[in-house]
């Protein structure tokens, strides 16, 4: 007995040694999960006061200085500051008043603790602003610091649940307008300089954080709600005259619908937003001052209804940020995909009010169902819900499952809900989480409590898992031809068991007998009852409502006559559906490319037009062997030019022209392209702006047009916006008729420095491996692979996925899938997330290899 005494003695002893012991967390490169769970427990009460010096000359530091304020709970660990910058760029460290050795190991500062205290603590940094996220440029420089990024340009806590007010000052030359997320205490004259002191801030996480500075034209407008002031460079008159007042207006709208949505009042104190000729995305939600890319949103008087719907939305998504994301933010960002949901599916119910003539089912449908199969179809795809274990992989999670996927998801949800128990799950959402962060659990419990149904278990295959059913069909008949059981079954496209529980329309046509069938699934397979009885239908139209998820059956027979279905929206998925069938390997490419090809010469809606191109011009250069395409070029290149004749609405033939233009590379098609940028023809309903011009000039030159030369010579001289006129000159490389020249220049973008223009870097790959060139191009596929991690740690979020897109993702060719799989071969250990992206970009060109077989 007394052994076991001194058991249970040796056993509390040493439990007790455990709990005294100071747990040491492991330092490493990026913030991890563990201490970032460390650190939201450790500091509270977060203000950043920063102070950056901006010279007149790009190439010189940015000096700068950052007073940190804190309230520390716990100091069993030193502060560990994230700053992915070289520890040279730090030049002193003051803690609470006393001078203090700066330690600078794997991206971060650590603070010693034993010169902090409990309570409030100050830390005082000089250090010269990182270069990585400032985007500099001659005449002005922004910062974009998503996910992860903040850290590149100062000292901070850099994760998504540590909000902290800010307190800005921003010297300037004296030319610059400077726009941040608080609203201009003064700003002082000093010499050629303005010091600009802001206000503070509110409550944000450090992605949000954002400055914009540089020489802007300004204009302020209060649209309902408030002032709105916008900084912007563009100079062309009429997309002034088209745009400004319109991007004004969609923003109050969006506020107007968001208010009233969540039953919470736009969150901020203020919201400008800036047009920024070269950014990287569509836009960005930085508290009180979005930013956005121009083109998207300056149009010209002609621009077609999708251009328009696609500024509204953009607009209306970064502006429903404000709510989610900025106001309740996700906790970490492995849910990062919630905030991005919510932007695109309020965005998507704020088009209705802003264009109530637009089929907003269509809409909906042709933005994200083939956005999404395009990624969920591959090898690489994700669940919309993933794993992080540390902030420096956050920019793999993004893409089209988040962006486009979650939507769909998020409409099913609501469907399974209903509307009205879902909207209040979002208002309590929001008030419970407002200036908080919050995480998927427990938005599901609180959407739970308002359903019958386990919504938890639900959102286990939806939000937690990846891929998409396959559905099939099978009748079962009697002697007399008559159906006594018709079902549908569904399978995971990659072979697993999981269940997708859905519900989607289905129209039986009988003749001209059509009978309409809600099916809701949950299961394997689903019994149809409504044709026990009855004869075979002629033909079944599947997913008529564009609601369901997923590849259905097709008719081969009967594909011919999509064309001449009259409800828009099953119109659309047919061809949707069609499209995924032949990747599948169902039906031919060229039957596609020929059902598609016939059915845009007669489809009046705009939004199917610019799909059916979209795929036509897909199938075209991707899975149609040489033989095929050539017989194709010529057929094409002669119906568009002879429909471009014809008496079609304005929209409708701009989308055509775009298809004209890819595959007008014939003698007599590059003459005509000629001939209408020389203005010695025009178009009737045709309205080219100077961008058109432009891309027309450098289509001429990819074509090896005699006069190419002369034509990027005369273009030049008439791109009136000196922005533009930069990126046209920077391009010209990636255009040249000399292939060493070419060669030159993609080598040249192998080093990181060349890319600081990612939008540019991607159109000049898309000039270089165009298909027209690849018998040139092909050999630097393999240092393109090579580059790729590369890639990722110097460019932003989208960017590894744009230089394979813009590179190898448009190769369809054997040699080029020798290179890809030797690479892969070479790389058995390659990174798992940059491995999705490789695999996603490349799943055409692994598909052609079977098709064209």
């Amino acid at each position: 007995m007394k052994y076991f005494f001194s058991f249970l003695l040796s056993l509390f002893i040493l439990i007790s040694c455990n709990n005294n012991k100071e747990e040491k967390l492991v330092l490493e490169k990026g913030v991890s999960f563990e201490l970032a769970k460390y650190r939201k427990q450790q500091i509270s009460d977060v203000v950043y006061k920063l102070d950056f010096n901006i010279p007149k000359e790009k190439t010189t530091s940015i000096a700068s200085k950052l007073v940190l304020n804190l309230t520390i709970h716990d100091l069993k660990q030193a502060i560990f500051l994230d700053f992915n910058e070289d520890a040279s760029s730090l030049k002193s460290l003051k803690v609470n008043d006393v001078d203090s050795e700066i330690k600078h190991q794997k991206e971060h500062v650590i603070i010693d603790k034993t010169k902090l205290k409990l309570g409030e603590n100050s830390i005082e940094i000089l250090f010269d602003a990182g270069e990585l996220s400032l985007n500099r440029n001659e005449e002005f420089l922004y910062t974009l610091l998503v996910p992860d990024r903040a850290s590149t340009l100062f000292p901070c806590f850099d994760q998504p649940d540590i909000k902290a007010n800010y307190k800005l000052k921003i010297t300037a030359p004296k030319d610059w307008e400077v726009l941040c997320g608080a609203f201009e205490e003064s700003a002082v004259s000093k010499g050629g300089f303005t010091e600009h002191i802001f206000e503070k801030t509110d409550l944000m996480s450090t992605y949000l954080f954002s400055f914009v500075a540089g020489k802007f034209t300004t204009e302020t407008k209060n649209p309902g709600a408030f002032d709105m002031r916008f900084l912007y460079r563009e100079n062309n008159k009429e997309k002034l005259n088209e745009s400004v007042d319109a991007i004004f207006n969609i923003h109050q709208k969006s506020i107007d619908f968001l208010e009233d949505y969540t039953e919470v009042k736009f969150p901020f104190q203020k919201m400008d937003f800036a047009a920024i000729p070269p950014f990287q995305y569509g836009g960005m939600e930085h508290v009180g001052a979005i930013q956005y890319r121009a083109s998207s949103l300056f149009l010209d008087k002609n621009a077609t209804q999708k251009r328009k719907l696609n500024r509204a939305k953009l607009i209306a998504h970064e502006t429903s940020h404000m709510w989610f994301g900025d106001l309740v933010t996700m906790k970490w960002f492995n849910d990062v995909w919630m905030k991005e949901v919510f932007a695109n599916f309020m965005a998507d119910k704020i088009m209705n009010p802003v264009f109530p003539e637009v089929n907003h089912d269509l809409n909906f449908m042709m933005s994200h169902y083939p956005s999404a199969y395009s990624e969920d179809r591959t090898k690489g795809t994700n669940a919309i819900r993933q794993e992080l274990g540390n902030l420096k992989n956050a920019g793999s999670l993004y893409g089209r499952i988040i962006y486009n996927k979650a939507p769909i998801m998020m409409r099913q949800l609501e469907h399974l809900l209903g509307e009205e128990a879902f909207k209040t799950g979002i208002q309590e959402y929001i008030k419970t989480y407002a200036n908080s962060n919050a995480d998927w659990g427990e938005l599901v419990s609180i959407l739970d409590k308002k359903s019958s149904k386990d919504i938890k278990k639900w959102s286990d295959v939806w939000v937690n898992s990846s891929g998409r059913p396959i559905f099939s069909e099978e009748f079962k008949l009697d002697e007399n031809g008559k159906v006594t059981s018709f079902s549908i079954q569904q399978k995971a496209e990659e072979g697993s068991d999981k269940i997708w529980p859905q519900s989607f329309n289905i129209q039986l046509i009988y003749g001209a007998e059509i009978k309409n069938v809600n099916v809701t699934i949950s299961g394997e397979k689903v019994i149809i009852p409504e044709v026990k009885g009855l004869h075979k239908p002629t033909q079944i139209l599947y997913n008529t409502n564009g609601f369901g998820y997923g590849v259905f059956p097709i008719n081969n027979d009967r594909i011919n006559s999509y064309k001449n279905i009259s409800e828009d929206v099953s119109r659309g998925y047919q061809f949707i559906n069609l499209y995924e069938n032949m990747l599948n390997g169902e039906i031919a490419p060229l039957n596609a490319y020929q059902v598609m090809f016939n059915a845009i010469q007669q489809e009046k809606n705009e939004l199917i037009v610019s799909y059916l191109s979209g795929r036509i011009q897909n199938i075209f250069w991707t899975f149609l062997n040489e033989e095929e395409r050539y017989a194709a070029q010529i057929e094409t290149e002669k119906s568009v030019s002879e429909l471009l004749e014809k008496d079609l609405p304005t929209n409708i033939k701009k989308t055509l022209f775009s298809l004209y233009q890819s595959v007008a590379f014939n003698p007599k098609g590059t003459a005509n392209l000629y001939a209408i940028w020389s203005k010695k023809k025009t178009i009737k309903n045709l309205f080219l702006n100077e961008n058109d011009f432009t891309s027309l000039a450098m289509k001429l030159a990819i074509y090896k047009h005699p006069k190419a030369l002369e034509v990027l010579q005369e273009q030049q001289t008439k791109i009136s916006n000196p922005d533009r006129l930069e990126r046209f000159k920077w391009l010209l490389p990636s255009l040249s008729s000399d292939e060493t020249v070419r060669s030159e220049f993609m080598e040249s973008l192998l080093e990181k420095e060349n890319r600081e223009k990612e939008s540019w870097v991607q159109t000049a790959l898309s000039n270089i491996h165009h298909p027209l060139r690849q018998s040139s191009s092909t050999k630097h596929l393999k240092s393109v692979l090579e580059k790729l991690e590369e890639v990722q740690l110097t460019g932003d979020i989208f960017f590894p996925k744009g230089w394979l897109a813009s590179s190898i993702g448009n190769y369809s060719s054997k040699e080029a899938n020798s290179i890809l799989q030797g690479f892969l071969a070479e790389n058995p250990n390659y990174s798992k997330v940059l491995m999705k992206k490789l695999l996603q970009t490349t799943d055409n060109l692994s598909r052609a290899q079977n098709i064209k077989e």
